[in-house]
C-alpha cells in the first residue's frame, strides 16, 4: 500500500496546522488551522465572513490546493485538539471535503462552535465524537484503522491521532507534553505509544511538534505552574488593591486554578472576555471538572457593566480572570491597559500573566507594548507564572525510545527553529534526506 504524506500547513510556522496522510487509497486529514499572528496583525479584521482564497493569500490559513496532486478520498478531518491553530480553519476548508470531523467531545464542541460563526460557507460535515483510547475504521479497505491516544497539553481532551495502515502506524504527534500529573484528565498514555512501536511493523513515520525543540530538559508538569500560582496569589492575601489575572482561555486546568486560589485569598473570581466565557462554557457543558458557580461575561456592555460593579463594590473583592495575555489589541486587559473601561488601574495593582508570549514577532511586539500601558497606570506585572503545554528535548528523547519510528517529519515550526530537533534526532541516528525529512508548506513524501 502506497503512503503519502501531504505537509499543507504549519511547516514553516508556528500555526495553520494541516497534514494529510494517503494510505492507498484512503486520505485523513490532520487539523485544519489559523495563524493568528496573520489575523492580529491586521486591526478589526474579521474572518468570520470573509472568503477562504483571501485568507490563503494572506497566510491566515492553510493553502489546500495540494490536496489535488493526492489520488484518493478524503475519509475523515481529525483536529489534535482545541486550539484555533489547530481548528481555526475548519469553517472556511472542511466543507470542500464529503468527510466527518472526528475529534474528541469538547474538541467537537469548539468546532460546532466556529462552525456557527461562519457567514461565508455553508458546513454540512457530519461531526463524529471519539473518545482517547478509542479507534475507528478508515474507508473500505478494512485496512486502515484510525486511533486516539491520550495525550496531556494546555487543553482539555487533546490527543494524538494514530493511523494505523499494513505498512505501519502513521503518528501525528502535535502537540502535548509529558504530564504524568495533569490537574485536569488522565495523564499521557506513554504505555500505549511504547506499544505502538512494537506492534505489527511498528511506526513508519511520527510527525512531532517542534515548539520547544531548542529548549534543553523537561516541560514541567501543569501541578508545578499550579504551585507557582499559589505562592504568587497567597503572597497577595493582604493587599487590599486590584489583582488581575489572564491567561489562556482554553486553559481550562489553569483558570480552574485561579477560580479556586482567588477565592482560597477572600476574592470573588469572575471570568470576563468572549473567549473565556465560550471555552469555560463548553467545559461545563461537556461535563468537565470545573466550578460550576463561577460568573462568566463575554459581551462588551456587559464586561463594562461587570467593570463598574467591581468599581463600586470595591476592587479588592475581586479577581477578574480577563482576556488579553498576548495584549492583543481588542483584548479587555490591553483595553484596560489603555483606560477604555470603567476599571481604574492604580499605583501597586496585580497583574499576573499565567501565560507565555507565543514566540512570534506580532505577539511579542503587542504583549511588550501591553505590558508597558499598564505599568504607565501603575501596575506591578508578575510574568511567566506559566509551563509550557509543548515537549523539550527530554521529552522528544522519550517519544523516539518509545515508538522508534522509520520516518521522522518535523512540524511546527520555521525553518530555524527545526533545528534543535534535527540534532537531536540525528543523535538517535536518524539522517536528513534519509529517514528524516524536515519539509515546507506544499510539498508531498512518499514514503512507501
Amino acid at each position: 500500500m502506497e503512503i503519502e504524506i501531504a505537509t499543507i500547513g504549519g511547516y514553516e510556522e508556528v500555526g495553520r496546522q494541516m497534514t494529510a496522510v494517503r494510505a492507498g487509497d484512503d486520505i485523513v486529514i490532520f487539523d485544519m488551522g489559523l495563524n493568528l499572528s496573520k489575523v492580529l496583525i491586521h486591526d478589526n479584521l474579521r474572518t468570520e465572513g470573509m472568503h477562504s482564497l483571501d485568507l490563503i493569500d494572506m497566510g491566515a490559513i492553510p493553502d489546500d490546493r495540494v490536496m489535488s496532486d493526492l489520488e484518493g478520498d478524503v475519509q475523515a478531518i481529525v483536529p489534535s485538539h482545541g486550539h484555533l491553530d489547530h481548528i481555526g480553519a475548519i469553517s472556511k476548508l472542511a466543507h470542500r471535503y464529503d468527510a466527518p470531523v472526528v475529534a474528541t467531545p469538547f474538541t467537537c464542541e469548539l468546532v460546532r462552535e466556529e462552525v456557527d460563526d461562519e457567514q461565508k460557507f455553508g458546513f454540512d460535515n457530519d461531526i463524529v465524537e471519539m473518545d482517547a483510547g478509542e479507534t475507528m475504521s478508515i474507508g473500505d479497505s478494512g485496512k486502515v484503522d484510525l486511533e486516539f491516544v491520550n495525550v496531556t497539553h494546555s487543553i482539555v481532551q487533546a490527543i494524538n491521532p494514530v493511523l494505523h495502515t499494513p505498512e505501519g502506524a502513521v503518528v501525528y504527534g502535535l502537540d502535548k507534553r509529558m504530564d504524568h500529573t495533569p490537574v485536569i484528565g488522565d495523564p499521557i498514555d506513554m504505555e500505549r505509544f511504547r506499544e505502538i512501536g512494537r506492534e505489527g511493523d511498528g511506526v513508519l513515520c511520527y510527525i512531532e511538534d517542534c515548539t520547544n525543540a531548542n529548549k534543553k530538559g523537561r516541560t514541567p508538569s501543569e501541578n508545578v505552574a499550579r504551585e507557582h500560582l499559589r505562592d504568587v496569589l497567597y503572597s497577595m492575601e493582604d493587599y487590599n488593591g486590584g489583582i488581575i489575572a489572564s491567561t489562556f482561555s482554553s486553559h481550562i486546568a489553569r483558570v480552574k486554578s485561579i477560580i479556586e486560589f482567588a477565592r482560597d485569598i477572600g476574592r470573588q473570581p469572575i471570568l470576563l472576555g468572549r473567549s473565556m466565557e465560550q471555552y469555560s462554557g463548553t467545559a461545563k457543558q461537556v461535563g468537565i471538572d470545573f466550578p460550576s458557580d463561577v460568573e462568566m461575561v463575554g459581551y462588551r456592555q456587559s464586561i463594562d457593566q461587570t467593570l463598574e460593579r467591581i468599581m463600586n463594590d470595591g476592587k479588592g473583592n475581586f479577581l477578574p480572570v480577563v482576556t488579553g495575555h498576548q495584549g492583543e489589541p481588542r483584548a479587555l486587559l490591553t483595553r484596560m491597559a489603555r483606560g477604555e473601561t470603567p476599571y481604574d488601574l492604580e499605583d501597586g495593582d496585580k497583574v499576573v500573566f499565567s501565560a507565555r508570549v507565543i514566540p512570534e514577532p506580532t505577539n511579542e511586539g503587542q504583549r511588550y507594548q501591553a505590558e508597558k500601558l499598564l505599568g504607565m497606570q501603575g501596575a506591578r506585572v508578575y510574568d511567566e507564572v506559566h509551563v509550557s503545554g509543548h515537549l523539550c528535548q527530554e521529552g522528544h528523547y522519550e517519544m523516539l525510545d518509545a515508538l522508534q519510528p522509520q520516518h521522522i517529519i518535523p512540524a511546527h515550526q520555521d525553518l530555524s527553529g527545526f533545528s534543535g530537533y534535527v540534532d537531536l534526532a540525528s543523535n538517535r541516528g536518524y539522517k536528513m534526506g534519509r529517514d528524516l525529512h524536515v519539509t515546507r508548506n506544499g510539498n508531498i513524501i512518499q514514503l512507501v
